[in-house]
C-alpha cells in the first residue's frame, strides 16, 4: 500500500501503536486540514483496513488513502460514544470526505414568551431567555395554520407592554384597538386576571404539542358547564371552538390515534445523494415533517446513513418522543429510545408514508434541478453514463433497436433516439423487415442495423455516441457485423441490454457488466428498452391488422380481424388453415366460428 500513500513509512508506527478500543479517528493532510473523521469498534483494525493492499478501495476512497499525512484518535468507553462523538465532530469540522447534510434552511419557531401574560408569535430567532420554543417548523404554512387556529380559538395579547401587576395596578396602559375588535380581552387594564390567561396559554401549548385530546376534553366540559347555568352564548362560543379543533385534527389524523407520541425516520438511497424523511405523530395526527439530503463522500452504507440522520434529526426538533420507527436496524444512538421495525399495521403504515414523502422530495428536487439548470443536469448525467458505461465521449445522441414480430409473422423493428438522455419523437424510425424469412431475430438486426447507418452515411445524418441493442450477445454480435461492414464498429460504442437480468454486454467481452438497479445510467437505458418496444409494438399491430384485414380469412362471414390473427398465429399461413380438421380450428376459436371457417374452404375444395 505504499504507493497509495507517499506518507506511509510515517503513518506505519502510529497505526501499529493504536489501541483496540473503540473510539474515532481523525486524518489530515499535510497542511493540517481534516480530511475525514470515522468512528470504530477497534480502532487498530478499522484504520488498518485503509492501508492492507487485499482491501478494495473504491475510486474516492483511494483518493482519500493518498492525502493522509497524520492520524490522531481519541479512545472512549463503548462503540455508542464514540458513534455521538463522531457526529459532534463532524458537524463541528465538516470535513470534506465525510456525508454533508444538505440543510442551509433557518426554520421558524413558535415562541410562548416568557413575560406576565405571555405573547405567542412566530420566530427564527432562539433566545434563551427562558421563553418557550415550539418547532422547528419544516412547514412554513402548517405554523401559520397553527397560529391561526390559536387566534381563532383564543384571545391573546400582542403588544410589547410589561405587563407586571404594578404596572396594571397603576393604570400605566390603556386598552387598544385589539380589544375594541373583541381580540383581546384587555389585561392591560386588568379586565382579565392572570389565572385565566394562564389557563389559556396551557391550552395552547397542549394544541402545539399536539394534544388536542386533552384540550378537546377541557373545552366539552366547560361548555356543559356553562349550559348548566343557562349561559348558552357562551356555551355556543365554547361549541364553535370545539369544532375548529375537531376540523383541524381530522385533517392531520392518519392512524390510530393511540399512538400517542411516536418519531418515524425513512431513508431513500440513491447513488450519491441519500434523503431522510422525519415525521412527528402525536395521538395519531403527524404535526411534523422534514427531509433532509445526506450527500455521499466515500461509500457509506445506509446504516450509517440513518445513524446520522437520526441523530441530527432528533436534536434539531428536540424531540421528546419514546419510540422510533426505522425501516432496517441501527444502532441504539439515543439511549432514551426505542427502536421499532415494524412489519405491518400502523406503524407500517406510517413508515411507508415516510418513504413516499422522501421519494416526493427527491423528485421535486430534480425537477428544480432541471428547470433552473437544465444544462448541469444534463451534464451530469451525460458524465455519469459515460463513466459507467466506460464511454470515451459524452453519449449526447444514443440510438436503440428492437425486433418485433408474431413467430415470424410480419417481422418489424423499431430505432428509438435519446437525446441528451431525453426521448427526441421526431428521431424515432420503424422497419418493415424485407430480407429475412421466418422468425430470425439476428438476422433481423443485422438487416435494420446495416439500413439504418447506410442511411445515416448516405445522407451525412448525425451518428449516435451509442447504440443500444434491446437482446443479449447474439443481436449484440449481429449488429456489430453490420456495422463493420460499414466500416463504423471502431466509431460507435454498441452495448447489448439482455432482458432477463438486465445485464448490460459489450462486444467480445463474456463478462456481462451489471449497474445499480438505482442507478440513472440503467433507468435511461430502461426507458431507451421500453420506448423501442413500445413504439415497435405499435408499429406490429398496425401492420398486423392491415395484413390479417387483407387475407381471405376476414372475407369469412363471422371471422374478424382477431379470430383472424388467432388463426394466423397458431397455423402460420392460410395455406395450413385450409387442410386443418375441425377439431383442431375449433380447439383455437370455438366450435360455431371454426364450422364457418371448415365450411368454406370444404366449399372451396368441392368447387375447384
Amino acid at each position: 500500500m505504499k504507493a497509495a500513500n507517499k506518507y506511509f513509512d510515517k503513518l506505519d508506527p502510529l497505526i501499529k501503536t493504536l489501541p483496540d478500543k473503540p473510539g474515532i479517528y481523525q486524518y489530515f493532510d499535510s497542511n493540517g486540514k481534516i480530511l475525514y473523521i470515522g468512528k470504530a469498534k477497534n480502532l487498530r483494525k478499522r484504520v488498518s483496513s485503509y492501508f492492507t493492499k487485499d482491501h478494495p478501495l473504491s475510486g474516492k476512497l483511494r483518493v482519500l488513502v493518498k492525502k493522509i499525512y497524520d492520524i490522531q484518535h481519541t479512545v472512549v468507553d463503548t462503540e455508542l460514544d464514540a458513534l455521538l462523538l463522531e457526529n459532534n465532530l463532524v458537524k463541528e469540522y465538516q470535513p470534506r470526505y465525510n456525508v454533508m447534510l444538505k440543510d442551509d434552511k433557518t426554520f421558524p419557531w413558535i415562541c410562548i414568551k416568557k413575560e406576565p401574560f405571555p405573547r405567542i408569535f412566530s420566530t427564527r430567532n432562539l433566545i434563551r431567555d427562558g421563553s418557550e420554543y415550539f418547532g422547528p417548523y419544516a412547514s412554513v404554512r402548517m405554523m401559520n395554520t397553527l397560529l391561526d387556529l390559536i387566534r381563532q380559538l383564543y384571545q391573546l395579547r400582542t403588544c410589547k407592554y410589561n405587563l407586571s401587576q404594578e404596572n396594571i395596578k397603576k393604570r400605566r396602559y390603556k386598552v387598544c384597538l385589539e380589544y375594541h375588535l373583541g381580540n383581546c380581552q384587555g389585561p392591560c387594564e386588568g379586565l382579565q386576571d392572570e389565572e385565566d390567561y394562564n389557563q389559556t396559554i396551557a391550552s395552547i401549548r397542549d394544541i402545539i404539542r399536539g394534544n388536542i385530546t386533552l384540550v378537546i376534553e377541557r373545552l366539552k366540559s366547560l361548555m356543559k358547564e356553562y349550559a348548566g347555568r343557562l349561559e348558552f352564548e357562551k356555551a355556543q362560543s365554547v361549541k364553535e371552538k370545539l369544532e375548529l379543533l375537531q376540523r383541524y385534527r381530522s385533517k392531520s389524523t392518519v392512524v390510530n390515534p393511540r399512538l400517542s407520541n411516536l418519531d418515524v425516520y425513512s431513508l431513500v438511497d440513491n447513488p450519491d445523494v441519500a434523503y431522510v424523511n422525519y415525521m412527528k405523530v402525536i395521538q395519531g395526527a403527524i404535526v411534523q415533517s422534514h427531509t433532509i439530503e445526506l450527500v455521499k463522500k466515500l461509500d457509506e452504507v445506509r446504516e450509517d446513513l440513518l445513524t446520522t440522520a437520526v441523530l441530527d434529526l432528533h436534536r434539531r426538533f428536540e424531540s421528546n418522543a419514546t419510540e422510533a420507527v426505522i425501516p432496517f436496524a441501527i444502532p441504539p444512538v439515543i439511549l432514551e429510545l426505542k427502536f421499532t421495525i415494524p412489519a405491518r399495521g400502523d406503524k407500517k403504515q406510517l413508515l411507508e408514508l415516510s418513504e413516499r414523502n422522501a421519494r416526493f422530495y427527491r423528485l421535486e428536487k430534480k425537477k428544480q434541478l432541471e428547470l433552473t439548470d437544465p444544462e448541469r443536469h444534463t451534464h451530469r448525467l451525460m458524465s455519469t453514463m459515460m463513466s459507467d458505461l466506460k464511454l470515451s465521449e459524452e453519449p449526447r445522441r444514443i440510438e436503440c433497436f428492437d425486433n418485433s414480430n408474431i413467430m415470424g409473422d410480419f417481422p418489424v423493428a423499431a430505432m428509438v433516439c435519446f437525446l441528451n438522455g431525453k426521448p427526441a419523437k421526431k428521431e424515432y424510425r420503424h422497419f418493415n423487415i424485407k430480407t429475412v424469412t421466418g422468425p430470425d431475430d439476428y438476422a433481423s438486426m443485422s438487416e435494420i442495423v446495416y439500413r439504418r447507418y447506410k442511411r445515416v452515411l448516405e445522407e451525412r445524418l448525425d451518428l449516435p455516441q451509442l447504440i443500444v441493442i434491446d437482446g443479449g450477445k447474439g443481436q449484440l454480435n449481429a449488429a456489430i457485423k453490420s456495422l463493420e461492414k460499414l466500416g463504423l464498429n471502431k466509431r460507435i460504442r454498441v452495448v447489448g441490454l439482455a432482458k432477463k437480468l438486465e445485464e448490460i454486454y459489450y462486444p467480445d467481452d463474456p463478462v456481462p457488466l451489471y449497474l445499480d438497479k438505482k442507478s440513472e445510467t440503467l433507468r435511461v437505458i430502461r426507458q431507451l428498452r421500453d420506448e423501442a418496444h413500445r413504439f415497435g409494438i405499435t408499429h406490429h399491430r398496425t401492420r398486423r391488422e392491415k395484413g390479417t384485414i387483407k387475407t381471405e380469412l376476414t372475407g369469412i362471414q363471422g371471422i374478424g380481424p382477431e379470430t383472424a390473427e388467432k388463426l394466423l398465429k397458431r397455423f402460420k399461413s392460410v395455406k395450413n388453415i385450409k387442410t386443418a380438421s375441425l377439431a383442431e380450428l375449433a380447439a383455437i376459436i370455438g366450435n360455431a366460428k371454426a364450422g364457418w371457417v371448415y365450411e368454406y374452404f370444404s366449399a372451396k375444395i368441392r368447387h375447384s
